[in-house]
């Protein structure tokens, strides 16, 4: 018969899923001995600073990081503003662009603000890894590579491929995994929360921990959420994300595109809905599961008038046909218009804002996803009058009124 700790243990496990815990057996001694003691077990997760959102793919991992906290335990949220000039190379096939400090301060700016979407700010800290790895000496960083060798690197599946194709790995790119682990020594982690993807990453951080004298992190993994295409793991690179700081009708109109096979692994990681009420409203109709899954999606990280008031909008602007009810507007440079008043649509789309260049715009075009005054633009080399105010629409949600 179980335990109360192998029951917590149980819990923690089961919504939302957890993919590999490593040891059960060790975190249900350290929860037990977290109470013997008073002290809270400290539970960390990294987070990668390469974007300005945080997506509903990392909500799985930031929810298991609550569960604790209302366990009474203490969430180290480690913003990995220095390991990110490495670059994670986790199921990479290639070495990955570095950012600069200005890009990654950039994208930093507003990660407190959406973790505390989910997580509990009493009992987190926030910490950014540059606070110990930025204060290695090149003794120390020898020192850390020291503890682990190059055939247990090699032991990691992508770099074994590109090892096999003889495709190039960087000295740089086995730092990251050491680094990585020198976080869980410099924080004191009891347990490391990722995706399944960081399971070698987290595995090294166990054994770096030993290194350093301290007892090893449990280690648990969850599932990597599949984005709006249907096909890969989300990701803001790919643009296939949902942010969990995004606007309502934002959000909402993401979650309207995912494909129907998506829907009971959505309702099960994102959302508190009963399971029996998800599976049968899925099996009735797809699309008013859809519409129930988007309203309990934004009202959790909006509130629930925003997220009816982003339905609404929604079926206004897509069922009904109708302008949107906020635009906002651009002033059009007078330089962009040619002789008889006329300007290249590519220049509008350009000034409009809604395109960061004019390749992103032709394609776009091409792809049939612009429309000016709500007729479709088919050629990127029309000129049109200048007619202000011109109603801009790229894509299904992204409007700009042209004075």
């Amino acid at each position: 018969m179980s335990d109360r700790f192998e029951q917590l243990v149980s819990g923690l496990k089961a919504r939302p899923s957890v993919d590999r815990l490593i040891p059960e057996s060790e975190l249900v001694e350290k929860l037990r001995r977290s109470e013997e003691t008073g002290n809270p077990l400290r539970i960390k997760l990294g987070i990668d600073p390469s974007a300005p959102h945080l997506t509903l793919g990392h909500s799985i991992p930031l929810k298991k990081m609550r569960q604790f906290q209302d366990l009474g335990h203490t969430g180290v949220l480690v913003v990995g503003d220095f390991t990110r000039r490495i670059g994670d190379p986790s199921g990479r096939s290639s070495t990955r662009a570095l950012m600069t400090q200005e890009d990654i301060e950039k994208n930093m700016s507003t990660y407190v603000e959406q973790a505390f979407k989910i997580l509990d700010p009493e009992r987190t800290e926030i910490r950014y890894n540059s606070e110990w790895l930025g204060k290695l000496t090149f003794a120390d960083v020898i020192s850390l590579t020291a503890k682990y060798t190059v055939a247990r690197m090699l032991e990691r599946d992508d770099f074994a491929k590109r090892f096999a194709g003889n495709l190039p790995i960087s000295v740089l790119e086995f730092l990251y995994p050491l680094a990585q682990a020198y976080d869980s020594v410099a924080i004191h982690a009891d347990v490391e929360l990722g995706g399944a993807d960081q399971l070698f990453n987290l595995l090294v951080g166990r054994d770096i921990q030993r290194e350093y004298g301290q007892e090893p992190q449990a280690i648990m993994t969850v599932p990597l959420l599949i984005g709006t295409d249907g096909v890969r793991s989300m990701s803001q690179t790919v643009g296939n994300y949902v942010g969990i700081g995004e606007s309502p009708s934002e959000m909402y109109g993401k979650i309207l595109s995912i494909p129907d096979d998506l829907l009971h692994e959505y309702f099960f990681q994102l959302t508190d809905l009963d399971m029996s009420e998800a599976d049968a409203l899925i099996a009735s109709s797809p699309r008013d599961a859809k519409r129930r899954l988007a309203l309990e999606i934004v009202a959790h990280y909006h509130d629930e008038d925003l997220a009816l008031a982003a339905q609404e909008e929604f079926d206004r602007i897509h069922i009904q046909h109708a302008r949107p009810s906020d635009v906002p507007q651009v002033k059009i440079d007078r330089e962009l218009l040619k002789d008889g008043n006329v300007i290249w649509v590519i220049s509008l789309l350009q000034g409009s804002g809604l395109v960061k260049s004019r390749s992103e715009a032709k394609r776009l075009i091409t792809q049939g996803g612009v429309r000016v005054n709500e007729e479709r633009i088919t050629s990127p080399d029309l000129e049109l009058p200048f007619e202000p105010p011109m109603l801009i629409q790229v894509g299904k949600r992204s409007f700009a009124e042209a004075i």
